[in-house]
C-alpha cells in the first residue's frame, strides 16, 4: 500500500489486515465519493447501507465482525442519531462524517466514545476521512507506553489510545516504565506524567534518552501542574512534546499522531542508503 494523507503523511509498505467496513450515509454522493477513494487508495471495498433498517440488517445477515463503521449522526429512520446508539452499544468502533458539528453535538458526540469525526464542510473532507480510516487500520503497528501513577489515568490514556487501535502498555512508576522499555524495544512512543514519586518526569526522561535516541522513541510529557516552566524542563530533558491537563481528545489523538508520524518519517529517511558516486 502506497497512500500519501491530507496531513502529508506517507503511509507505504504496509499491508492491510482484511477489514470489514460499512458506511452508513443517505448521500448518493457522498458513498460514491467514499467508496471510490477507498478502493483506489486503500484497496477496500465498503458495505452501504442508506438508512437505518439497512444498518441493522446488513449487522445482522452475517457473524463477521465489523472492523470500523463510517456513520453519518442521523439517517432515515434514525433521525436523533439511534444509528451511533447502536454501533456503539454493538462495540464498533465509528468515525463521525457529518456536516454540522455544533458545540452541544460536539459534546454530545465526544462522550460516546467514538474513534474521530470528520465535517464534510470542505473540499478535503474525503480524502481527510480516508486518512482517518487508514490511520485506525495501521495503528496497531504502534506501540506505545504510558507512565502515569495514578490508575484512574493510566486507565484514561489506555482506553483512549485503545480507542484508535493503537498497542498499549503501562507502567505506574519509573522504574517499572525502563523495565518494561527494556524487554519492549519496539515501543516507540512514551506518555508520561511528571510528578511521580520515585522517578518524575524530568529524570525518567532523561534515562530513557540515555538509551534510546529522538529516531528511535518519542517522549510526550503531561502534567496537571499551573507551572508554564514544565514545558521548557521537558523539552531541555530531551523530551518531544508537553500537554497540561486537562486535554481534550482532539488535542490529544492530534499530538500522537503528530509524534508518531515524525518518528516514522526520521526512521524512513535514516533507512535510506546513499547512493555511492561512481569515480
Amino acid at each position: 500500500m502506497s497512500f500519501l494523507g491530507i496531513s502529508g503523511m506517507q503511509y507505504t509498505g504496509e499491508t492491510l489486515r482484511p477489514a470489514r467496513i460499512v458506511v452508513a450515509e443517505d448521500s448518493h454522493m457522498f458513498t460514491s465519493m467514499i467508496s471510490a477513494s477507498l478502493r483506489e487508495t486503500l484497496g477496500i471495498e465498503v458495505e452501504i447501507c442508506r438508512n437505518f433498517e439497512e444498518l441493522q440488517l446488513l449487522y445482522e445477515k452475517t457473524s463477521e465482525p465489523i472492523t470500523l463503521a463510517i456513520s453519518n449522526i442521523n439517517l432515515p429512520g434514525a433521525e436523533n442519531g439511534e444509528a451511533l446508539d447502536y454501533l456503539i452499544d454493538l462495540s464498533v468502533p465509528v468515525i463521525v462524517f457529518t456536516g454540522t458539528m455544533q458545540d452541544g453535538m460536539r459534546e454530545k458526540i465526544l462522550s460516546m466514545d467514538i474513534v474521530d469525526y470528520v465535517l464534510k464542510d470542505n473540499v478535503f473532507a474525503v480524502d481527510m476521512l480516508v486518512e482517518a480510516v487508514c490511520r485506525f487500520l495501521t495503528n496497531h503497528r504502534h506501540h506505545v507506553l504510558i507512565v502515569d501513577d495514578s490508575p484512574t489515568a493510566r486507565a484514561l490514556l489506555s482506553s483512549r489510545l485503545k480507542r484508535y487501535n493503537f498497542r498499549v502498555s503501562v507502567a505506574e512508576n519509573g522504574t517499572k516504565a525502563l523495565s518494561i522499555l527494556k524487554s519492549n524495544p519496539d515501543i516507540g512512543l512514551v506518555i508520561t506524567d511528571y510528578n511521580m514519586p520515585d522517578i518524575d518526569g524530568f529524570e525518567l526522561t532523561r534515562r530513557i534518552r540515555g538509551a534510546r535516541g529522538h529516531h528511535e522513541l518519542r517522549i510526550i510529557g503531561v502534567s496537571s501542574s499551573t507551572d508554564r516552566l514544565l514545558s521548557a524542563k521537558f523539552l531541555k530533558a530531551g523530551g518531544n512534546d508537553f500537554m497540561l491537563r486537562p486535554f481534550i481528545d482532539e488535542e490529544f489523538y492530534c499530538r500522537v499522531n503528530q509524534n508518531l508520524d515524525t518518528l516514522m518519517q526520521i526512521r524512513s529517511h535514516s533507512s535510506r542508503k546513499p547512493v555511492a558516486r561512481a569515480s
